[in-house]
């Protein structure tokens, strides 16, 4: 009776071995000393040869966008160097390449510049786009670890990323090859920011969420309290009106001005307390009395760091905000500053 071949096994995942804590000190040494290496011999490579800075020069003259484009991990790697160079001063997106040949390479236009990531310079779905980008006349950057590959000859420059060997200890999954691609979208991307004069308030534009925007974006005016809600009364006000907005605005002080908004002085919950103690007769005094003068302040346009830097050189919770006639037109306290993450 004939029987129907018999159906191995699925091959499931390796069994794990109990791990060997000094085998895997050793293997992160190892890999630190590959990838490394690898860097190293980078930056011979880039000192040696001009390609860098042509690469440089065309995206530095490019009109349109720097398309990134890679398979697999040179893709993740490829998203990454969009990012970065985008949030630099260098507008770029990331067009998977598989995607390009099903109606993505419509996003790119004459005026853009293609940066290709591949190791191998060999992948299928490369092949299929080069002669349309040809034929597009759009410059084509190539960073590869083969020279010799498909893409590196249809290439405008070529950028070598190769690596003698991986960090893997198979020398298959890319290791320090991604190191290698990413660290050449690191160089392109500080080249360019220093070309185009890049400056700290510029990314900070680009990052106005971040702790950077929040320092070099954010000013007083965005933050501080305004109109009723700034504690505020005449100088021949009652101690009892004074110590009412006082305390009804909470912010543990009120300023005295002059009919036009000119600041004369402050009176805040420390005077109070100093008078208390000095046994005063309150319900005597009037807010000339007791307020001090040249209270610190800031104008309104001022970065609210600075204010906050202000107000932790002096010791101090609150600030008065004056506009550019020294008048009156706010009030910023520290609970202000943290709230928005500016300190």
């Amino acid at each position: 009776m004939n029987l129907p071949p018999r159906i191995p096994h699925s091959i499931g995942p390796p069994q794990v071995k109990a791990l060997d804590t000094q085998r895997a000190l050793a293997l992160a040494a190892q890999t630190f000393d590959i990838e490394a290496r690898a860097l190293l011999t980078l930056k011979e490579r880039v000192q040696r040869d001009e390609a860098f800075a042509r690469a440089v020069r065309l995206m530095l003259d490019c009109r349109g966008r720097v398309v990134v484009m890679g398979m697999g991990k040179s893709g993740h790697v490829g998203r990454k160097i969009a990012a970065t160079l985008a949030s630099t001063g260098t507008p770029a997106m990331f067009v998977h390449p598989a995607e390009a040949s099903h109606g993505d390479l419509g996003m790119v236009t004459v005026g853009d510049v293609v940066l290709a990531i591949s190791n191998s310079g060999e992948s299928d779905e490369f092949n299929v786009i080069l002669p349309v980008l040809k034929r597009l006349l759009v410059p084509l950057v190539a960073l590869t670890g083969r020279s010799g590959s498909t893409l590196a000859r249809h290439a405008d420059v070529v950028l070598d990323s190769s690596v003698e060997v991986e960090a893997c200890p198979l020398n298959l999954a890319p290791t320090a090859s991604t190191t290698a691609q990413m660290a050449y979208g690191d160089a392109l991307a500080v080249a360019l920011l220093d070309a185009r004069g890049f400056k700290a308030e510029d990314f900070a534009r680009s990052h106005p969420g971040g702790a950077l925007g929040r320092k070099l974006l954010v000013l007083v005016s965005d933050l501080m309290r305004a109109g009723a809600a700034v504690p505020c009364v005449g100088p021949q006000a009652d101690f009892n009106t004074l110590l009412r907005e006082m305390t009804g605005k909470g912010l543990g002080f009120t300023a005295i001005t002059d009919e036009s908004g000119g600041i004369l002085g402050i009176f805040t919950d420390g005077d109070l307390r100093r008078l208390i103690e000095r046994g005063a007769e309150l319900r005597s005094l009037t807010a000339a009395d007791v307020m001090h003068p040249n209270p610190k302040r800031v104008h309104e346009d001022d970065l609210a760091v600075e204010a906050a830097d202000l107000m932790e050189q002096h010791r101090v919770t609150s600030v008065l905000v004056v506009d550019a006639n020294e008048r009156l037109v706010g009030a910023l306290n520290s609970n202000d500053l943290m709230r928005a993450k500016v300190i």
